[in-house]
């Protein structure tokens, strides 16, 4: 209800907002290339740990379990490459907004915010303050509905421990060790050289103020859910310009994944490893690029992970069946990683706002 509407808005009015293509094109490419490091990062970081530990050494698989239909619903949902670049278009923008395509919700925003730059001066204002008007109609409506989060939080963190118990990590425990220390790893990298360095932050003062965020995000495992509070967070709490935090954040929830993506590396190389089945550098390399480039194409909604495992394990002819071992400590996993993404998310933010502030500083603006 409020996230497809906000990211929109949002996004129209800031980007039209900068008045000038070139700023826009300047914004897109540093946080493109930003997040694309930061993601390549993270997985080496995984296939790093997993080659270091071998969780998968050691396993004797007597029967390989069977996943049902999840895995025939996942292959439907795995595109390609070049499928995930030209599914950017919206055939339907409208059908787009309504399915909450957040690629193509993203893609339309800003080519129609390009399109308004174009359109006479009296026109073109009164839609983008009708926009403005509107993404802070949604914010409004983001803070009405974030003062049940506290109700909302624990009981979804309650209904998760209730019905997994300590038993989501008991069969897999060295495996889901690896993944947590990856991901703790790579978000102290984050707050070290991103934040400290680039940013110019502290990281005890961000990891006091981002708390909630982290919360929200371990208990709905949904990039996009939590979107609506990382904006309003990185905005009043660690002052990010609007147009700043309104371009990069959406962005950021859609194609932005570090953790999910550290996770598909340890994943690939522990499933590789119960099979027997040797990995070359040149396979492991593959990984890093199949899964640096996945994580562009797949929402940030629960159990995206595994979408974008099945692409992994094909890359480099690993059998997907070899899921069905991971699903018992998936959701678990997929809480904490959605930490981290949210987290690489908001640090992105700071670290473009003190980009945009250098930058003026050097036009003498």
């Amino acid at each position: 209800m409020t996230v497809v509407p906000l990211v929109f808005f949002s996004l129209f009015a800031s980007t039209a907002g900068l008045g000038d293509v070139k700023k826009i094109g300047i914004l897109g490419g540093r946080i493109i290339v930003y997040y694309i490091i930061t993601t390549a990062i993270a997985i080496t970081i995984g296939i790093s740990l997993a080659n270091i530990v071998k969780p998968g050494t050691g396993v004797h698989l007597k029967e390989l379990p069977k996943i049902g239909d999840i895995l025939g619903k996942v292959r439907e949902t795995n595109p390609s490459i070049v499928k995930t670049i030209v599914n950017m278009v919206p055939t339907n923008p409208v059908k787009a907004l309504a399915e909450g395509n957040m690629l193509q919700i993203i893609f339309f925003a800003i080519l129609l915010a390009i399109a308004i730059l174009a359109v006479k001066k009296e026109y073109r204002d009164i839609v983008i303050k009708g926009s403005q008007g509107l993404s802070d109609a949604m914010i409004n409506l983001v803070n009405i509905v974030m003062k049940t989060a506290p109700y909302g939080v624990f009981a979804l963190a309650a209904g998760v421990v209730a019905k997994q118990g300590i038993k989501i990590i008991s069969n897999l425990l060295v495996y889901a060790l690896v993944v947590i220390a990856g991901l703790a790893i790579h978000l102290t990298v984050l707050l070290v050289f991103s934040l400290l360095l680039l940013g110019r932050k502290s990281p005890g003062n961000f990891l006091k103020k981002a708390w909630g965020v982290m919360v929200f995000a371990f208990s709905t495992s949904s990039s996009n859910a939590t979107l609506p509070l990382t904006m309003e967070t990185a905005e009043e709490k660690f002052g990010v310009p609007k147009y700043v935090s309104s371009f990069v954040l959406p962005l950021g929830a859609t194609i932005n994944m570090d953790g999910t993506a550290l996770y598909q590396g340890v994943a690939a190389v522990f499933i590789a490893q119960v099979f027997s089945i040797p990995l070359t550098l040149a396979d492991q390399l593959k990984i890093v690029l199949t899964a640096t480039l996945a994580s562009i194409g797949t929402a940030g909604v629960p159990g995206v992970g595994i979408v974008m495992l099945t692409m992994v394990l094909t890359s480099v002819h690993i059998p997907v069946e070899g899921i069905a071992l991971i699903l018992g400590v998936d959701r678990f996993l997929d809480m904490l990683r959605t930490i981290v993404n949210v987290s690489g998310d908001l640090i992105a933010s700071i670290v473009m706002t003190r980009f945009e502030k250098d930058k003026k500083a050097g036009d003498g603006t």
